[in-house]
């Protein structure tokens, strides 16, 4: 039996709901297809046996609770798919705010507002010791966009405590050389930047790309236009709270160009909150090229899907891959898992080539 994979959480919204819950749903679903998967088993390690250990949120109407009851809290508006998430005896604990919100956030009315806990904030210290006590293996950064401070704050503590350290948010963490280099010194295996979701825009739109250059029409411009109801979007209001986010999604797409793209014919990146949307996201991608004797083409795709499952189903493999690191002994940034999983890895690779890594690391073909 491979055991436990042991999970800390920094931010307690809607993605982290979504994976949680879904460790309960196929824990209550062994017998069936295990569909919505893309790996039911990694190393011996199943869905289900990923065990929350350590949460934090500085949000009041999540702090203090047990995680199961806290992952339905307000603002949190994603899909309820497994509504008997028993009690974890994990109670959420208030991080360092530093700048994990924007302070438009606390203008909204109803539950969409932002509501700071009065709770005393955990120091640096404090996060690096609970890491220790729990046994944690893994941290998932879920702290939202923008939160520069935030995000570096918990890859610090995962230093300190020799934690992984999984970033789903678009700060440069895993994919920045000089903390890839403090990780790997420190013999800690991570994966990083910015979840990828399952099939979302970022996936459908580097397929589609890839399509283009494959049957050899030449790529002139590109949109992704994005929005959504959630706290995500809400949140990204903020324009100043996006220079990374939009780096992220961009170069996600335009890595694939050998010949590159102009900056002015490419825009990626989220537009608009839309409240009643809660947590579907809609996503808008026009494609426009040349195809044979420079023949104009063009191609426009709608993408309606619910964002926190989509983004789940990426992390549910990334977390596990983590912990199969970590057991044979390997430090540093994971190549194949992040490229796989991410939207900003320190490696690009086509998606094609991404998945064959990952299956070549899981039977041990690969270091990572």
């Amino acid at each position: 039996m491979a055991g436990k994979v042991r999970v800390a959480i920094a931010g307690v919204g809607n993605c982290a709901s979504s994976l949680i819950q879904g460790i309960y749903y196929y824990q209550s679903n062994k017998s069936s297809d295990f569909s919505g998967l893309m790996h039911e088993d990694i190393g011996g390690y199943k869905p289900w046996d990923l065990e929350i250990v350590a949460a934090w949120d500085i949000d009041a109407r999540k702090v203090g609770k047990d995680v199961s009851e806290a992952i339905f809290a307000p603002p949190n508006c994603t899909a309820v798919f497994c509504p008997d998430v028993p009690p974890t005896g994990v109670k959420v604990r208030k991080g360092k705010v530093l700048d994990g919100y924007a302070t438009h956030m606390r203008e909204y009315p109803d539950d969409r507002s932002f509501v700071l806990s009065d709770e005393k904030e955990d120091e640096l210290e404090d996060v690096v010791q609970i890491l220790k006590d729990t046994g944690a293996d893994v941290l998932i950064n879920y702290v939202p966009v923008g939160s520069e401070e935030a995000a570096r704050f918990y890859a610090k503590a995962c230093l300190m405590a020799g934690v992984s350290f999984i970033n789903a948010m678009p700060t440069f963490i895993v994919s920045d050389p000089d903390w890839a280099q403090k990780f790997e010194a420190a013999g800690i295996p991570v994966v990083g930047d910015d979840i990828k979701s399952q099939v979302g825009a970022t996936i459908v739109h580097r397929t589609l790309t890839q399509l283009f250059l494959d049957r050899g029409v030449k790529v002139e411009r590109t949109y992704q236009l994005n929005f959504g109801g959630n706290t995500d979007f809400l949140n990204m209001l903020a324009r100043e709270r996006l220079k990374t986010k939009k780096i992220s999604k961009t170069e996600a797409v335009t890595s694939l160009m050998d010949n590159g793209i102009s900056w002015d014919s490419v825009h990626i990146g989220p537009s608009d909150w839309v409240p009643w949307l809660k947590d579907r996201k809609i996503a808008y991608i026009r494609l426009e090229g040349k195809l044979f004797g420079d023949v104009p083409m063009y191609m426009e795709l709608k993408l309606d899907v619910e964002d926190s499952p989509n983004s789940a189903g990426s992390m549910i493999d990334a977390v596990r891959c983590a912990k199969l690191a970590r057991d044979r002994g390997i430090a540093g940034p994971l190549y194949s898992i992040s490229a796989y999983t991410m939207k900003h890895p320190p490696v690009q690779y086509p998606d094609w080539q991404a998945k064959k890594m990952v299956e070549e690391f899981i039977r041990g073909e690969r270091d990572r």
